[in-house]
């Protein structure tokens, strides 16, 4: 009986014993992995206080803008145009279920709807010149086609035509075309022996 009972203390000390060094092999990975750089986890730089600063300028200037453009109508309320332009834009990067929540909202400040739709109907004028690649290119067409609804994009000027042949002289005779390049000649075949 003695013998059976040390037996099942060496059993459960092997048992023990594997257990921790199973836990001793993965506590290393495990630390490995929990590092302390977690990008989530660091908390964004502090943007720097002149381009906060200019940025908000900038968008002063332009519910001002706005504002003036409009001749004080509601379409030119700092809110008609802040929820305007952003039904506007959502519109056209088809996130269609947010435009329509900006949308109520929009109507609820009591916005003219009809704004929007002669806004959006400016901006698909101007699909060919909005870049994805030139920073803020959506947002300034938006704003542009925001502040009149009536911009047409510039056509780029035609290549002009090329001259007329002066014409001949009266009473003189047509002298017949010539070719516009010279003609190309066979060259010869080497003499075979």
């Amino acid at each position: 009986m003695g013998r059976r009972v040390l037996q099942s203390k060496f059993s459960v000390l092997r048992l023990f014993a594997s257990l921790g060094l199973v836990a001793l092999i993965g506590v290393p990975g495990a630390l490995a992995q929990s590092g302390n750089d977690h990008p989530q986890d660091q908390k964004p730089q502090a943007a720097n206080p002149a381009d906060v600063s200019k940025d908000n300028q900038r968008k002063t200037d332009e519910f001002t803008e706005a504002a003036q453009a409009l001749n004080g109508g509601p379409a030119g309320n700092p809110e008609c145009v802040w929820l305007g332009r952003r039904v506007v834009q959502l519109l056209y990067t088809d996130d269609l279920d947010t435009a329509f929540r900006h949308l109520d909202l929009y109507d609820r400040f009591g916005c003219p709807g009809g704004h929007v739709q002669a806004s959006f109907r400016c901006l698909t004028r101007f699909i060919a010149q909005i870049d994805d690649k030139v920073p803020n290119s959506l947002r300034n067409h938006v704003h542009a086609c925001w502040v009149n609804p009536d911009a047409k994009p510039q056509v780029a000027a035609a290549p002009a035509p090329a001259p007329a042949a002066p014409p001949a002289p009266a009473g003189s005779s047509p002298q017949p075309a010539q070719p516009a390049a010279p003609q190309a000649q066979p060259s010869p075949q080497p003499a075979k022996p």
